[in-house]
């Protein structure tokens, strides 16, 4: 079945829910249900098998919830519920809300399960007995084949997000689970989409199930403003980094989509000023987790993450979505701007678009059924006016400091002894905090035509780029070098001990030194150290700015190279990866 646009909502206590439950439900807020609510929990109630069609944020986790805490039994200890979600941190946020709507039943276990988590903190809440497990598909198998696991007298099974279970390469997880727990279950199956993979799922598991969709006029959330940057490819992190600085957020997730790149990314906008930090698939379960919650305590206001590690990610926090590399799909790009404009809060989504991509753009407004305004890269004047407001706006906060007393005698003393005036000691002091950087964004330089960079060196070997294995590279996208510029190669105390990646030198010498891409020849990681090609004729203000550049909190100490016989083609400093010179 299909609920109607307009038709009347019930209220929660209309849906003969349990008592104790309905009270945790106002003690969240919880006032009406929500469409997929109101038409999802009375068959569930009544046994039901259910297939739910709804987008990502409509509130599915309390519709399969509070029917299972409606009619679960405290008393049995072995499992009774089953969720599965295709990711650690869904599984973690459904744990969660699960544990908020269980307020009042008291006794009642519920466990996450999920890889990256050691067994021993597992298998421990597994003895004590759990009532509902929240667990992705690979581990629960894991524990039913060690026999730690134990569904025989499973009551509910419910599949979250299944078409990105699906997606992910679950498929023959899920269909093991499905088969190897009680045919009398109760299953519910929840998903964005209706693939052919999932109707056959649900038509071999679940016998005369009730399914139900939720329409909406648009598959994006009303609140959520959506804009598009016109940007070419090159000039991308210059952009974000205009836009950062413009925009006022609170928290942001910026999306790329390569795990690689979230860590580049991330260096890139440490090198700059911003606190930013990588959330991908590489990432140990334990970082993860403190990663997400310095996001949702403050500590944190950037995350650059990949589509599958943001999966299930839910912070009040988060008031912007940047989607810097553009997906390949509009349901990835429906999932991705979910993370914000959640819960009646309104958001931001912002989307990079190269002039090739602009077909993927309107793949993505025919989908959504919602036009995305374009937005005007913000100018180098509204840069230098939003530093001025937001120096200002210093100045009034330490107005307010308890230190304020001390310093003003400081300035006085001074004042007095060297016969300066107030107003140039304060800005003496204003230029001492800037650290030698400059405080106004320098206007662009006029554009200089160019001829379409070649891929191909005359061999007919293609050139290697930032994504290559090897560890020497030509920067990807720069320039080559210009005939009248005299090349030099320097040396930096970084490299691959320090995890450090050509993108994320580039981006901290070009921050720091004031340099173009095009300043930038090839790049040679190696174990201890890396030599970097740049021009010949650096000034000293950028050779000292560079001496005190730090790469992953390393000082980097760059000086010229010295050439040793032997040094740059020996396989025991550069462990064979050196690249002949073009």
């Amino acid at each position: 079945m299909t609920t109607p646009d307009a038709a009347p909502q019930p209220s929660f206590a209309d849906l003969g829910i349990d008592e104790r439950v309905l009270r945790a439900l106002t003690d969240v807020g919880y006032e009406n249900p929500s469409p997929i609510q109101a038409a999802t929990i009375p068959p569930l109630m009544h046994g039901r098998h259910v297939v739910g069609l709804a987008q990502t944020g409509t509130g599915k986790t309390a519709a399969f919830a509070v029917p299972i805490l409606s009619r679960i039994d405290l008393s049995q200890k072995t499992p009774q519920a089953l969720i599965l979600a295709p990711t650690r941190e869904l599984a973690l946020q459904v744990s969660e809300a699960i544990g908020k709507y269980a307020h009042y039943l008291p006794g009642l276990n519920v466990l996450p399960i999920y890889g990256g988590q050691s067994y021993g903190v597992q298998l421990s809440g597994l003895r004590r007995g759990a009532h509902v497990i929240v667990g992705t598909p690979g581990r629960v198998i894991d524990h039913l084949e060690k026999k730690t696991l134990d569904l025989t007298q499973l009551r509910f099974l419910v599949l979250d997000e299944a078409d990105e279970m699906l997606q992910m390469g679950f498929q023959e997880d899920v269909e093991t689970i499905l088969k190897d727990t009680p045919t009398d279950k109760q299953v519910a199956l929840f998903s964005a989409t209706m693939p052919s993979s999932i109707r056959r799922i649900s038509k071999k598991y679940l016998t005369d199930a009730a399914e139900i969709t939720v329409k909406s006029k648009t598959v994006t959330a009303a609140n959520t403003r959506q804009r598009y940057i016109l940007v070419a490819n090159a000039q991308k992190m210059d952009a974000l980094t205009r836009v950062l600085e413009v925009e006022s957020f609170e928290a942001m997730i910026i999306f790329v989509r390569t795990k690689q790149a979230t860590e580049d990314l991330a260096e890139r906008l440490r090198a700059r000023g911003f606190d930013a930090a990588a959330i991908n698939g590489d990432l140990v379960q334990a970082q993860r987790e403190r990663t997400i919650g310095q996001l949702k305590s403050g500590a944190l206001d950037i995350l650059v993450a990949t589509d599958v590690a943001a999966r299930g990610l839910d912070v009040d926090r988060i008031s912007h979505v940047v989607n810097y590399d553009i997906p390949q799909d509009a349901e990835s790009y429906v999932h991705r701007i979910g993370r914000t404009g959640r819960a009646g809060r309104s958001g931001d989504a912002l989307l990079f678009v190269t002039p090739r991509e602009r077909h993927l753009l309107s793949a993505i407004e025919r989908t959504t059924r919602q036009p995305i305004s374009e937005m005007a890269l913000p100018s180098v004047e509204d840069v230098n006016t939003t530093r001025v407001a937001k120096f200002a706006d210093s100045i009034t906060q330490s107005l307010a400091s308890p230190e304020l007393a001390f310093f003003r005698g400081l300035i006085n003393d001074y004042e007095q002894e060297h016969n300066v005036p107030v107003a140039d000691i304060a800005a003496a002091l204003a230029v001492l905090s800037q650290d030698d950087k400059s405080f106004l964004l320098k206007p662009e330089p006029p554009a200089v035509k160019r001829k379409k960079d070649r891929e191909l060196n005359q061999s007919g070997e293609r050139r290697p780029t930032t994504g290559d294995a090897r560890s020497s590279v030509r920067v990807a996208g720069a320039r080559r070098p210009r005939s009248d510029q005299p090349m030099a190669t320097y040396r930096i105390r970084v490299g691959r001990r320090h995890r450090v990646q050509p993108g994320s030198i580039v981006g901290a010498l070009a921050n720091e030194g004031g340099l173009n891409r095009q300043d930038f020849g090839h790049i040679d990681i190696r174990i201890d150290h890396s030599l970097v090609e740049l021009p010949a004729d650096l000034s000293p203000q950028t050779l000292d700015a560079l001496k005190n550049t730090r790469i992953s909190g390393q000082l980097i100490e760059l000086t010229r190279d010295s050439p040793v016989a032997g040094r740059r083609d020996s396989p025991e400093r550069s462990s064979g990866y050196s690249k002949p010179r073009d």
